[in-house]
């Protein structure tokens, strides 16, 4: 598991599947493209040797373009 500043754990992320959860207990997986300073964070479909993460909860969305989250909004990124 990484560990560190959460902008350090970010950019270890850069291009692994992760699964985003919002604060309306929506989650997307997809494939980690980018962030900022604010945990803005873009999302790309999972590539197909990337199994994405499945929390195995309602309200999961499998991302299938590319997807920009408003940092505001994320409550939890995990690989």
């Amino acid at each position: 598991m990484t560990e560190g500043r959460p902008l350090d754990v970010l950019e270890a992320t850069l291009g692994e599947s992760v699964a985003v959860r919002l604060k309306d207990g929506e989650i997307y997986t997809g494939s980690l493209a980018g962030y900022d300073q604010h945990m803005n964070v873009v999302l790309e479909p999972a590539s197909n040797d990337a199994e994405p993460p499945t929390p195995g909860e309602v309200g999961v969305e499998t991302v299938e373009s590319t997807t920009i989250i408003r940092g505001d909004n994320v409550v939890t990124i995990t690989p």
